[in-house]
């Protein structure tokens, strides 16, 4: 087998923060904490938005401040640096920057250092649940923050905790090694093209009430586009949060002589791509030839990515 390309995890899987769960109750440790600390400010409203600047080398990296420079809100306790700096982080309006640009997950999660994706990517999830949950299911009632932003609190005293909803995401292939093999990609019916591009990806859904993860392959496979699959294995997963998800990422094997039957309120069209499609669609010179329509992959945070490129790599090309 050839060399895989990419890294060895899902690229919002790196992360080289101590999460220090045990100081999350310690009211004298996180007061000094936050005075010596460093703070990211993410505006939730906008996407999750923080501010970023350039390395020399061209490396994004996270614009941190201090305490004193920090705006209100509620502290959320990410954990700690490799070096020992506690992190914290704040959902605020990003302020007025010409040196950094507010920039995603989205944009620059997969460039991004380990100790920043692992920052960013966990403000945004617990900045997501806190923005959706200011007040507590059961009984309407206000909530608060406890433990350091990794629970909230209603006025009766009942507790509730930062949820995750499980995913799969699968890229399905043909099992054929070299140029010849091919692996069946689907448009979400809800994608928009924008400037004459249409983007492929992996087939996904929710797992379900009461199902396992591989169940939610098969059957999301069998939904979406009417291909049954020969075999399955995990690959790895990543958190999405857009606005909580835990993508659990797999490939799997299927005849592509089957027909493709797609759910149009899904999937509105699916088809399998050779490798040297998928290296084009990469490069970004990818034109289908009866309509002219240009084609691409989702960004290069997505687990989607990740798996494509990971299979593009399994055999020599």
């Amino acid at each position: 087998m050839g060399e895989q390309p990419g890294p060895a995890v899902p690229p919002l899987a790196r992360t080289s923060l101590d999460r220090a769960a045990h100081h999350r109750t310690d009211d004298d440790w996180l007061a000094e904490a936050w005075k010596t600390g460093l703070v990211l400010v993410i505006d939730i409203a906008k996407g999750g938005r923080a501010l970023v600047t350039e390395r020399p080398d061209g490396t994004p990296t996270l614009v941190l401040v201090g305490a004193d420079a920090a705006p209100e809100g509620e502290r959320l306790f990410l954990g700690v640096d490799p070096a020992g700096v506690p992190i914290f982080a704040i959902d605020a309006p990003l302020p007025a920057s010409e040196d950094a640009e507010a920039r995603t997950l989205r944009d620059i999660g997969d460039r991004l250092d380990p100790r920043d994706a692992g920052i960013l990517t966990t403000a945004a999830a617990l900045g997501n649940w806190h923005a959706s949950h200011r007040f507590s299911p059961r009984n309407g009632q206000p909530t608060t923050v406890i433990e350091a932003g990794w629970s909230r609190v209603d006025a009766e005293g009942r507790a509730m905790w930062p949820r995750t909803d499980p995913a799969m995401i699968v890229l399905v292939h043909d099992g054929v090694p070299g140029a010849q093999g091919r692996c069946l990609l689907g448009h979400n019916a809800a994608w928009p093209e924008t400037g004459g591009v249409r983007r492929f990806s992996c087939l996904a859904g929710y797992v379900e009430p009461g199902e396992s993860a591989e169940a939610a392959v098969v059957r999301e496979v069998q939904e979406e586009v009417g291909v049954r699959l020969r075999s399955w294995q995990y690959e790895g997963s990543q958190s999405w949060p857009y606005p909580g998800s835990l993508m659990l990422g797999y490939t799997a094997v299927a005849d592509r002589e089957q027909p493709i039957t797609v759910d149009p309120e899904e999937i509105d069209e699916a088809r399998w791509f050779t490798r040297e499609d998928i290296t084009r669609m990469i490069a970004g010179d990818y034109v289908e030839p009866e309509s002219g329509v240009r084609m691409n992959l989702p960004m290069r945070s997505s687990i989607a990515f990740y798996l494509v490129e990971r299979w593009l790599g399994d055999f020599p090309r």
